[in-house]
């Protein structure tokens, strides 16, 4: 029942009232039918939607990728342990052949091509931090590419507070995301 569903949504009483609503990076479709009815509202009444980060904008997209790369153009090989490596190596290669497997048809039928996929998440990973490699990885699962071209919740909200013409924003910047992961210490990751 709508009801009896957590909203995940905060009410700061004030007029008009302003709201805090936690969302998960997840294809928004995983998710929607448990949002409750008093989220969608509070989303459909209100006239600016400020998210952790604009991912409707390019330069926050070009930012988050540049951020993932090794300083001085090292290479994954000289950071990981060797045997690692290539462990991760062979991972990645599976993953690379089982990849058209795992597509669905509606995939195949807009035109999607399992390489086109596989370097759109996992190009240039041997020039990544490693905890952004442990990310990615983590990502590369038959669920995950089974639902990759579905926008994530935060994306799907910020393309629809577009489409209804509300004021959008960003809480966050790039290197407020960046900074804390690149900062963990090797043993850490």
């Amino acid at each position: 029942q709508q009801g009896d569903l957590n909203s995940f949504l905060w009410t700061i009483r004030r007029n008009p009232p302003a709201y805090l609503f936690g969302t998960i990076h997840v294809p928004y479709t995983r998710v929607w039918d448990f949002i409750p009815d008093n989220s969608k509202a509070a989303f459909h009444a209100s006239s600016s939607v400020y998210f952790e980060l604009d991912l409707t904008d390019p330069y926050t997209i070009s930012g988050l990728a540049s951020c993932q790369m090794l300083p001085h153009g090292e290479n994954l090989q000289d950071v990981l342990p060797r045997e690692l490596y290539r462990r991760l190596k062979r991972h990645l290669d599976y993953i690379k052949l089982m990849l058209p497997h795992w597509m669905t048809p509606d995939q195949r039928g807009k035109g999607l091509y399992a390489d086109y996929l596989f370097n759109a998440i996992a190009g240039n990973w041997e020039r990544k931090r490693p905890v952004w490699v442990m990310l990615m990885v983590n990502s590369l699962t038959e669920t995950d590419i089974r639902s990759r071209g579905v926008p994530v919740l935060d994306l799907y909200l910020a393309q629809e507070a577009e489409r209804m013409k509300k004021t959008t924003g960003a809480v966050e910047r790039v290197e407020e995301q960046c900074h804390p992961l690149n900062g963990l210490n090797f043993s850490q990751v």
